[in-house]
């Protein structure tokens, strides 16, 4: 894995500088990492661009600059970079209405396992989901998760040669599936298996 070292990140000063180009080019490189599977689920795919952005942020927004805080963030988000033969996520589950948010949550208990990537002529690769803490009892989900899609060498191989990546969701109460993600988001996650 590729790990965001302490020695690599822009001190509050240089980042309060740096962070309108930063901010506009890390916004731009998630949204071609973002794949939107049926009206209610987004994934948004990470790497060492989009955490770099999320420990820059997070070391701003609670004014860390001491050692201990800012090795507190790389030790959090540090895990969220893929390491050369999967992709890492987060899943969000969106519904603008309050109410219709806590019903449909409801139903979707454990949707995050039921989450899937398909390299074309493969099986489909199944989110290994949260991680560090279970989001989901039998009563409800939460509306995010953090993913993991663990992929063969045959895989990696087929996706590095351009096969078609497909992803979808198949619980019982959401189905939807993307045939075909688009091809600057297959480029761009195919760059996560080195």
């Amino acid at each position: 894995m590729v790990k965001i070292a302490r020695d690599s990140l822009m001190s509050l000063e240089t980042y309060h500088r740096e962070r309108p180009d930063f901010r506009q080019k890390a916004l731009q490189h998630r949204r071609v990492r973002t794949v939107f599977i049926g009206p209610n689920v987004t994934l948004q795919f990470e790497d060492e661009l989009t955490i770099r952005y999320q420990i820059q942020e997070m070391l701003r927004i609670e004014k860390t600059f001491d050692d201990e805080g800012i090795q507190d963030e790389l030790d959090a988000y540090n895990p969220l970079v893929p390491d050369g033969c999967n992709l890492k996520g987060t899943m969000l589950i969106e519904f603008v209405d309050v109410e219709e948010r806590k019903r449909e949550l409801a139903k979707l208990s454990g949707i995050e396992h039921r989450t899937y990537i398909q390299v074309s002529g493969h099986d489909r690769v199944y989110a290994i989901a949260d991680e560090d803490l279970e989001r989901s009892t039998e009563e409800k989900t939460s509306a995010v998760h953090f993913m993991r899609f663990e992929f063969t060498s045959e895989m990696i191989v087929a996706v590095k040669s351009g096969a078609a990546i497909a992803m979808g969701v198949d619980h019982k109460n959401y189905s939807h599936r993307v045939d075909e993600i688009a091809p600057e988001t297959q480029g761009s996650l195919a760059q996560d298996f080195h």
